[in-house]
C-alpha cells in the first residue's frame, strides 16, 4: 500500500514538474532594463506635471484667500489641506512607481507593492486622526460662538 502511495505522489511530481520549474523561473524572471527606465522616465514626467498643477491650485487657492476674508480662511485651509494631500499622494504614488520599476524580480515588485500599500494605508489612518481632530474643534468653536452670541441676543431682550 505504502509503495502504491509513494508511486503515485512520484507520478504527480512527475506530472507537474514542468509546471513548478516554470512558476521557479516566472519568479526570478528579470525585468527588462528598457522597460524600467521608460517606466522611470514617464513617472518623473508625471511629477513634473503634478508639481505644475500644484503650483497652479496654490495660486488659485491664495487669490482665492486675500479675496475674501472670515470663514472662508477655514476653507481655503481646508483646501490647502486637500490640495497638499492629493500632491503627497501623487509624489508617494511615482516615488513607488520608481520603486516598482527597479525591481529585478516579480517576487521584489510584490514585496515592494507590499510596502507601499502598508505604508500609505498608516497615512490614511493618521490623515483620518487629524480631519477628526480638526472638525472637533471647529465644531467646538462654533458651538462656543453660538452659544456666545446667543448669550448677547438674550441678555439685551432680558
Amino acid at each position: 500500500m505504502t509503495t502504491e502511495t509513494n508511486s503515485v505522489l512520484n507520478q504527480v511530481k512527475e506530472a507537474f514538474a514542468p509546471v513548478t520549474e516554470a512558476f521557479t523561473k516566472l519568479q526570478n524572471m528579470e525585468v527588462p532594463e528598457a522597460a524600467r527606465e521608460f517606466v522611470k522616465k514617464q513617472a518623473d514626467a508625471a511629477k513634473v506635471r503634478a508639481a505644475d498643477a500644484y503650483a497652479g491650485s496654490e495660486k488659485v487657492t491664495n487669490a482665492i484667500e486675500t479675496a475674501v476674508a472670515g470663514s472662508v480662511t477655514e476653507a481655503a485651509k481646508i483646501s490647502r489641506n486637500i490640495q497638499q494631500a492629493m500632491y503627497q499622494d501623487a509624489e508617494a504614488f511615482f516615488a513607488g512607481i520608481d520603486q516598482l520599476a527597479s525591481a529585478k524580480s516579480l517576487s521584489e515588485a510584490y514585496q515592494i507593492q507590499s510596502d507601499l500599500a502598508r505604508a500609505r494605508g498608516e497615512v490614511l489612518v493618521s490623515r483620518a486622526k487629524a480631519t477628526a481632530e480638526y472638525v472637533g474643534k471647529l465644531v467646538s468653536e462654533g458651538a462656543k460662538t453660538a452659544q456666545d452670541n446667543f448669550s448677547k441676543v438674550y441678555s439685551k431682550t432680558a
